[in-house]
């Protein structure tokens, strides 16, 4: 089955459309879609270029509405998108008091971790909340996705083949 989905996948849309929406999703992100790409065979400079801009497309997005979304999600009366916008919040303010005290690059450093939830969205989520400036938090986020990329290229291909 597993093989069915991958197949009409790569037959479908190609590598290197499959990297670029991994790399898009939350918790995944950029950490799991450069070691995809490897595997299916993308050169490092390729997939590191389509992994950075999936992973970054959403967080102006994020940036720009997420409180607004918070915000009519716990007015909502249905109970699953109080939960959710509940979640959403505990997930910021776990963090709030390590980015609050390094503001940008907390956010930077936060966003380059490359362990799951730790990535573009978490990071842009929790500079919404803090209240950092859409600028300041787009280019943190940039930052730190180049970090993340960085490192899990040299551990994906090695670090002999990206200086090769």
């Amino acid at each position: 089955m597993i093989d069915a989905i991958e197949q009409f996948f790569l037959e479908t849309v190609g590598r290197e459309w499959c990297v670029f929406f991994c790399s898009m999703i939350p918790i995944i992100e950029l950490r799991g879609a450069i070691p995809l790409g490897a595997a299916l065979g993308l050169p490092w400079w390729q997939n590191f270029i389509i992994c950075f801009l999936g992973n970054l497309l959403p967080v102006p997005f994020i940036l720009l509405l997420i409180n607004r979304v918070i915000r009519w999600f716990s007015r909502s009366r249905v109970k699953f998108l109080n939960k959710f916008a509940n979640w959403l919040l505990q997930k910021a303010e776990k963090n709030r008091d390590k980015i609050e005290k390094y503001g940008f690059w907390g956010v930077a450093i936060f966003v380059g971790i490359p362990l799951p939830m730790t990535g573009a969205w978490t990071g842009s989520l929790a500079a919404a909340v803090i209240d950092l400036k859409f600028w300041k938090a787009l280019l943190s986020a940039v930052i730190g996705v180049i970090m993340a990329g960085v490192i899990m290229s040299l551990i994906s291909y090695g670090v002999i083949a990206v200086f090769a």
